[in-house]
């Protein structure tokens, strides 16, 4: 049996499964906080006792001591902070604030070749330009800044004590070399950052360390179990649905929103805000449009109107006239395929007659648009997919479902155990370092539980350049 853990935004998830299948999940929601605007934080420790408090709950369903090997994963891009004696400094400083803008236009202007050189062009939301920020603006907190980790690598830390990352993981930093996937000397120097703060860098199969003595106590598991370096959630959600090769591309609807394509080779494209980073597998890379808001305005509408997700996609499923409104869902800026992390959400259109179905379809039907725009980024790669898998906890919803694949012009496929997502792709990778699969059973597919084809729908796609028409005029009115 195989352990998986995924440090989500608002949750950690685990997944207990052997070679070809899942045998029971566990979840506990952990809150981001905002102090001030565009700021987006979580403490380390947090995403610790969450974990903890998982592995109690799956305790129930499963034996920890019969766990074999244990794979991580995480959001990407966050900022962990960590002084000499492997203690947070503050803090961590997540993949969705926007503090440093100041910080990435002068990393472009530092070094014009960034985006070829890390894959995209320099964004508030990557690790790399938040230290520099640091030292602008917290330099107490800098002078004792000893390591820098990712989420997921801080579990790690506390499970086996070891400093490590992956490659996938790795590559959403902005100081890795995507080509010789190593870590950038240039990029790190230009921000501020010693070379021997980063962690070393492991393919997501490959062991980092064993459970201590000391985690085993605190989580249950059994001392001396292997844990894998595991990947970022972008890269774990691929291997989740076997998008390790060419030919293979997903998107994903967690509280950010990516659309993948799996490559054996780099192909940057930095000037779409097309993510071009390495996998978490040897020689694999992969080109992704990454949406800082996929299913989380669902969550955020119902919040205002007091709804469950569920209630608003059914109300929003009751909607289908030509009188919606449109909403821009940028509650916390965008990245694909804009780069722009000062634009924020607001709704046009509405009227007398606007009803709480109203805003919620409007609400869906731009996170749909958000993939339109993504897909019309990649320009022709996009077209040799035959077809688009679905994870994450948006991808329950039909009706989204249905909006992507008309929008994209793509299939949608839902895969059984589509929402287990990152956390059971780590869990195949802690499967594949254990020797229970090779890295060419990483690349089977699941089953597909559903298929959503596009649909003749005029007057979304009216909506959809109207959506575009909106961005456009509130963008040159910032």
């Amino acid at each position: 049996m195989y352990l998986g853990i995924d440090i989500g935004t608002s949750a950690v998830k685990l997944v207990c499964a052997d070679s070809s299948r899942i045998l029971s999940t566990s979840s506990v929601s952990i809150k981001t906080s905002s102090p001030k605007p565009g700021w987006s934080e979580q403490h380390p420790d947090l995403w610790w006792q969450a974990t903890r408090d998982a592995l109690g709950q799956i305790s129930g369903q499963v034996t920890l001591s019969e766990v074999k090997c244990i794979g991580l994963s995480g959001q990407m891009h966050g900022a962990v902070l960590l002084s000499r004696d492997l203690r947070p400094i503050r803090p961590a400083i997540l993949w969705n604030d926007s503090r440093a803008a100041r910080e990435c236009d002068d990393l472009r202007q530092a070094l014009p070749q960034i985006g070829q050189i890390a894959g995209v062009l320099p964004l508030p939301g990557f690790t790399a330009p938040k230290t520099t920020w640091l030292k602008q603006h917290e330099p107490k907190h800098y002078a004792q800044l000893a390591h820098i980790l990712l989420p997921k690598d801080y579990i790690g830390l506390r499970l086996h004590g070891e400093l490590g990352t992956d490659t996938s993981d790795a590559a959403g930093t902005m100081w890795l070399d995507q080509t010789s996937r190593g870590w950038h000397a240039g990029i790190a120097e230009a921000t501020d950052v010693a070379l021997d703060w980063l962690p070393q860098v492991y393919d997501g199969h490959s062991v980092v360390g064993s459970v201590t003595p000391q985690a085993a106590t605190e989580t249950g598991l059994k001392p001396g179990t292997p844990v894998v370096a595991g990947g970022g959630d972008a890269a774990t959600g691929a291997v989740s649905l076997g998008a390790t090769e060419p030919g293979r591309g997903f998107v994903s609807l967690g509280t950010s929103g990516q659309l993948f394509v799996a490559d054996r080779s780099y192909k940057p494209n930095p000037e779409r805000y097309v993510h071009a980073f390495a996998h978490t597998l040897s020689d694999r890379w992969y080109q992704m449009a990454a949406m800082l808001n996929g299913a989380r305005p669902i969550s955020w509408i119902g919040g205002q109107l007091r709804l469950s997700e569920a209630e608003v996609v059914a109300l929003a499923e009751t909607v289908s006239g030509d009188r919606v409104p449109i909403f821009l869902p940028y509650l916390t800026g965008e990245r694909s395929p804009h780069g722009d992390p000062h634009i924020r959400a607001c709704f046009f259109g509405l009227e007398d007659s606007t009803t709480r179905a109203d805003i919620c379809r409007s609400v869906v039907e731009a996170i749909a648009f958000c993939f339109a725009d993504a897909a019309q980024s990649f320009g022709d790669t996009i077209e040799e997919l035959p077809e688009l898998a679905a994870i994450g906890g948006g991808s329950k919803s039909d009706l989204l479902l249905r909006l992507i694949a008309t929008v994209t012009g793509k299939p949608i496929v839902r895969s059984t155990g589509a929402d287990a997502g990152p956390a059971y792709g780590a869990a195949r990778l802690a499967a594949c370092g254990d020797g229970a699969l090779d890295t060419a059973d990483l690349a089977l597919q699941p089953p597909t539980s559903d298929r959503f084809e596009p649909a003749d729908m005029p007057l979304l796609f009216e909506r959809l350049a109207r959506f575009r028409k909106l961005y456009q005029a509130v963008s040159l009115a910032e």
